[in-house]
């Protein structure tokens, strides 16, 4: 396993961390902890020390089973990340109660790396507003958190507010070879790294669209290394930044679990050859964009209730990365019936206020067929 120093803490982890949002379930959307424990303790046993869980995870389930599991374990041989909800916070003191029973659901005395959790501009005020950092700092001087950080969510100039606000012990964002100009990005990596601030990177994998791709779209990375997987090659990829020093996996496959420890048990950087392949991947993924919506949402709201901006996020995702099982999911799931493309009625309201000046009302009708090829 390879293991990633904290200089600025004074400690070591493993470069492989694995997140505990994605176990696999049982039919009732339950953990199926046999094989969500197996596939912990297959990891433990290979040298991964970096466990992130948060309060929310598995509707609630994930802290309390992954302090289960961990109680077999010395509690100094690995290192526990876990959030504090900030949008389940109403007045000051629901922070330490929420911290309080964290503790508590994971059976511990203390929290390694604790994460102000999924901050944006809306958040961070929240953070403000109710003084949250001083108890935190408080929990940090009596030994119950170790190290403070914070996962965000918004764009650029978000994270520098907040990354600059306070000499933070590190810092968690999502990174992969895609998402290069959105939310923080390649700009809030430089930042980071100028200030002396270690990065934990979640959505490596881009929630599994970089996984598996169009066969034309991955055949620079199959040039080289024939064998690996295309999943290795985003991690790779994010793991070659020297200021990343935890890359999250959601596992929720034995096989995934495997193929992650072959990728950083005998970890190599990405060389100059395979970077400008993944650059190739990256470019033949954009080029399949099918319109150039911005998500701007200037067309919202729609007089008759379409989500115009997601069902082109769906649409695109699914032409660049042709993944069928979660546009499936996106669409069909988590679109609301209500918000699909088909409850488009082409009144041409959306076209006259479109920046990019896209044909929504026909963009829309093939976003209702594709899709319903899905069924």
């Amino acid at each position: 396993m390879k293991y990633s120093k904290f200089e600025k803490l004074g400690i070591s982890t493993s470069l492989l961390g694995f997140g505990c949002m994605r176990f696999p379930q049982t039919p009732d959307g339950k953990i199926d902890e046999v094989e969500a424990e197996k596939m912990l303790d297959t990891a433990i046993q290979a040298g991964v020390t970096y466990i992130d869980t948060a309060y929310p995870y598995h509707n609630g389930d994930s802290e309390p089973f992954v302090g289960r599991v961990l109680k077999k374990y010395d509690r100094d041989s690995f290192y526990l990340a876990t959030k504090l909800p900030i949008w389940e916070l109403k007045k000051k003191e629901d922070v330490k109660r929420i911290f309080d029973d964290q503790l508590e659901r994971l059976g511990v005395d203390h929290v390694d790396f604790y994460l102000l959790h999924s901050l944006d501009k809306e958040r961070w005020q929240t953070v403000k507003d109710l003084d949250i950092l001083p108890f935190v700092e408080a929990m940090r001087e009596e030994g119950k958190i170790r190290y403070i950080g914070f996962s965000f969510h918004d764009d650029y100039e978000v994270f520098e507010e907040i990354l600059t606000s306070r000499p933070w012990d590190f810092c968690q964002i999502q990174y992969n070879y895609i998402d290069r100009d959105i939310q923080a990005g390649d700009k809030g990596y430089a930042l980071a790294e100028k200030l002396g601030v270690p990065m934990v990177i979640m959505e490596p994998v881009k929630g599994g669209s970089l996984a598996a791709l169009p066969e034309e779209v991955e055949a620079p990375l199959k040039a080289l290394r024939p064998d690996a997987s295309t999943s290795s090659w985003a991690l790779r990829w994010v793991a070659s930044h020297p200021n990343v020093h935890v890359v999250l996996s959601g596992m929720s496959t034995m096989e995934q679990v495997e193929d992650n420890l072959k990728t950083f048990g005998n970890f190599e950087p990405l060389n100059e050859k395979e970077e400008k392949a993944v650059e190739e991947t990256a470019a033949a993924i954009k080029a399949r964009t099918k319109n150039g919506c911005t998500g701007c949402a200037y067309c919202m709201p729609c007089p008759h209730g379409v989500n115009i901006p997601k069902n082109f996020r769906i649409w695109n995702d699914f032409s660049m990365y042709g993944n069928k099982e979660i546009t499936r999911q996106n669409y069909f799931q988590y679109l609301p019936e209500s918000e699909r493309a088909d409850k488009c009625k082409s009144c041409g309201k959306c076209e006259k206020v479109c920046p990019q000046s896209l044909s929504i009302r026909e963009n829309l009708k093939q976003v209702a067929e594709e899709m319903d090829a899905l069924k």
